[in-house]
């Protein structure tokens, strides 16, 4: 068994290559992220897959050995990780399924399709190279929640496990074939369509185009070509960067969508066939009309950043359809989609969740680009464009996301909750107005009089604050309550610089 990991060891010594380097806030609220090897080590991964060899055992008792499936991102240093993993998780007595090369999604459907409880996917998702991570799961197809990471962490730092006999490892060379075999095991998207398929040269890129086509989609390739020095921009559906790339490849193409794709494929983004983006969160009431055409009485899910159209949209009260906020955060979502019954769940930054009939509940930015396609195939011949001009207007902002360490992002978050709750509680106003309401499940939701409203949140996955403002009266309104918030931000010595601003 490997020593009690350490917080901090000097790179290039004997001391970092003998003992576990685990940093604690890599542990985050629903998966573990951190750079390597600055914050975690090779013999640090070992010590997580023992850790988590033994949550298993906890999480699904010990009466038979744990079967999990593991697999890995496209990055240069993404496989050694994983074995690395692998390696503690058989000398916890766990049988490892290793699928290799995989998106997260091909990971969580290879649960399914190898009938194994339990995930590893090693990836840092959009993250910028030096990151790495893994998503985890124990009950398909949820991934683990606070309850989870704070059992991992403890078993991880404190060094509690118990070397178990009977690991064992079995390398499945056809899982990838499967999975795309079960995306493509339908019919034909019902339309001609040409789409741009942009996976900033992350691991989609082995996916993504072939399935599309396999479905009679006329896809455009943009930055598909594996390479893990991401030479153009981050995988990153969120990136305006990568969104502008696509929107100048759909326009000289004359394509009639385009599809971004992040690091491990569970999320997508969508420009249109003028070259607007369209946030998710649009996307997702443009999908909720769809779907709630086709199934009544539909149930959504949308996380906290999301525009306020959920509840507001005519085509989607019309139609009976009904929409909770949640969480943000692809476990959060998952689960609250699942154990509501849901029909589908949309969150801003790109993560979708179908169930049945459409998907299993996992998050998949494939799935999610063929249920645009099919929308767009029962749209009347409608463009992806009409379709955009036909959402009442709000004005949005990006996901913006101001520096703060992971130490304080919280502390910072629960002031800034206090500042409005007391703002509000006095009869205080922003822009000029009355606060009407306060949402603080995932931090704070300030919306006035108007409908205007902007959210303060920590970051889940990166050091940092997530910003995001949206007004449906003006764009100076969707400013102005953004001056208000930064003013408030700036004010703390603890929050940084921004990603982007508005």
């Amino acid at each position: 068994m490997l020593s009690k990991p350490q917080a901090d060891l000097k790179p290039n010594t004997a001391e970092f290559e003998n003992t576990p380097l685990v940093k604690p806030t890599g542990f985050r609220e629903y998966d573990a992220r951190w750079l390597f090897p600055d914050e975690i080590n090779l013999s640090g991964m070992q010590a997580l897959g023992f850790g988590l060899g033994n949550v298993l055992f906890d999480l699904l008792g010990d009466t038979e050995q744990p079967r999990i499936v593991v697999g890995h991102d496209f990055r240069a240093y993404s496989q050694s990780i994983k074995i690395a993993l692998t390696n503690g998780l058989m000398s916890a007595g766990v049988k490892v399924l290793d699928i290799g090369l995989a998106l997260s999604p091909t990971a969580y459907f290879a649960q399914f399709h190898l009938d194994a409880p339990a995930v590893a996917m090693v990836t840092a998702s959009h993250n910028e190279n030096g990151w790495t991570g893994v998503k985890m799961g124990a009950a398909r197809p949820l991934t683990f929640g606070p309850d989870e990471m704070s059992a991992l962490r403890d078993m991880v730092l404190e060094n509690k496990g118990i070397a178990r006999d009977g690991g064992a490892y079995e390398r499945v060379e056809s899982v990838a074939q499967a999975y795309k075999d079960d995306l493509t095991g339908r019919d034909k998207i019902k339309r001609r369509l040409k789409a741009v398929v942009a996976c900033g040269n992350g691991t989609a890129g082995a996916f993504a185009p072939q399935v599309l086509r396999a479905l009679g989609v006329d896809v455009v390739e943009l930055h598909c070509e594996l390479d893990h020095s991401f030479p153009h921009h981050n995988p990153n559906p969120e990136d305006m960067e990568m969104l502008h790339a696509m929107r100048d490849k759909v326009l000289e193409t004359g394509a009639d969508i385009g599809f971004a794709f992040d690091g491990d494929g569970d999320r997508c983004g969508v420009v249109d066939n003028e070259g607007e983006e369209i946030f998710a969160d649009k996307m997702g009431v443009l999908v909720g009309r769809d779907l709630a055409k086709q199934h009544k009485d539909a149930v959504f899910v949308a996380d906290v950043k999301s525009t306020g159209l959920f509840n507001t949209d005519p085509e989607l009260q019309a139609a009976g359809a009904t929409t909770h906020y949640w969480k943000t955060g692809h476990s959060y979502m998952k689960r609250h989609t699942h154990e509501i019954g849901a029909l589908a769940g949309f969150e801003k930054s790109g993560h979708y969740f179908f169930n049945a009939p459409i998907g299993r509940g996992y998050d998949d930015g494939i799935v999610t680009a063929i249920a645009i396609c099919d929308m767009l195939a029962r749209a009347d011949d409608k463009s992806m464009a009409d379709l955009r001009r036909s959402l009442p207007v709000t004005y949005g902002s990006p996901t913006m996301s101001p520096y703060c360490d992971d130490l304080e992002k919280y502390d910072v978050v629960d002031r800034a909750i206090a500042h409005f709750e007391d703002l509000a509680a006095n009869g205080g106003t922003l822009i000029g107005q009355k606060i009407r309401d306060l949402v603080t499940v995932n931090g704070v939701r300030i919306t006035v009089e108007d409908g205007t409203w902007g959210l303060v949140r920590a970051s889940s996955n990166k050091p940092g604050l997530v910003v995001v403002v949206e007004s449906p009266t003006s764009e100076d309104n969707m400013r102005a309550i953004f001056a208000e918030i930064d003013g408030l931000l700036s004010s703390y010595k603890e929050v940084g610089e921004y990603d982007q601003k508005i």
